[in-house]
């Protein structure tokens, strides 16, 4: 596939992608200004499911499949659709679902297109990615080798900030033994940088790094799904997205700044304890 060729499927998988999580977006809020509560729970009694996520998911699965019916779909709430396409689509319909639950607005919908999902990870190349604040109305995109942009604003992460004066934000998981282990690594990294910010919603934290809004973003044990738009956004403002030992991004780790940045985060969380 040429390069234009490439580009233009990239766009209209993007004009896809974006009209399904706007449609998403406002079928979620609507829901959430309805009241909501919780159904179910996942890995621990604190890792909550409501019936707005598993609702929300069901719609973007239904929009996906009638409009490509051979793509595969891989999302957080049910279980993987396998397409004959080699496209996949990774979804997350709540990122920040406990935001979600306490009305606290910092959520979002996020859709990516991948070449090769490859199931758990996204091993393939992603194409578009959209992420959706649906509170603040914000909308987060960007296509592979076609830049990031916000409001048809172009994004830009921001340069030449040493560790000492980064802003970091980061998230943390559910199981006690996990939450245990990443708060020994913060007592390590928060001494050497500006700050720390846990927002919730690891789509809205790459996007925030997108922005300029946070210098660097670093998590342990995220899934294919909270990362996968937002990583490209970052990507695409000029992050480097890197997980363990520099490699890609996985569940082990993914860390995101600019180059420079980068190094010396990364250097900071080996010294914490963390292979980065």
């Amino acid at each position: 596939m040429s390069q234009h060729v490439a580009s233009v499927a990239s766009a209209a998988l993007l004009d896809l992608a974006r009209d399904f999580a706007v449609r998403a977006a406002e079928f979620a809020l609507d829901a959430r200004r309805a009241g909501v509560s919780v159904v179910a729970t996942k890995s621990t009694p604190t890792d909550v499911v409501t019936a707005v996520d598993r609702d929300t998911e069901t719609l973007i699965r239904s929009l996906i499949l009638d409009a490509r019916p051979d793509d595969g779909i891989v999302g957080e709430e049910d279980a993987t659709h396998i397409g004959t396409s080699g496209v996949d689509w990774v979804i997350d319909p709540i990122d920040g679902t406990v935001n979600f639950l306490y009305g606290i607005p910092a959520w979002a919908v996020s859709i990516a297109v991948v070449e090769g999902a490859g199931g758990g990870e996204v091993e393939g190349t992603t194409l578009a990615g959209v992420v959706v604040n649906p509170v603040t109305g914000e909308l987060f995109e960007a296509t592979a080798g076609g830049g990031a942009s916000l409001a048809g604003r172009e994004l830009a992460v921001n340069a030449d900030v040493s560790l000492g004066s980064a802003l970091v934000g980061t998230g943390f998981g559910y199981a006690a033994e996990r939450r245990r282990e990443q708060a020994t690594v913060l007592l390590e990294l928060l001494p050497k940088v500006r700050d720390i910010r846990r927002i919730g919603s690891a789509a809205l934290d790459l996007c925030a790094v997108a922005a300029g809004r946070l210098d660097a973003f670093y998590e342990h044990g995220l899934n294919a799904w909270d990362h996968a738009a937002g990583a490209l956004i970052a990507r695409e403002a000029g992050a480097r997205v890197g997980g363990p030992y520099g490699g890609r991004e996985n569940s082990e780790l993914l860390v995101a700044a600019p180059p420079v940045l980068y190094e010396e985060l990364a250097a900071a969380l080996r010294a914490a304890g963390i292979d980065a």
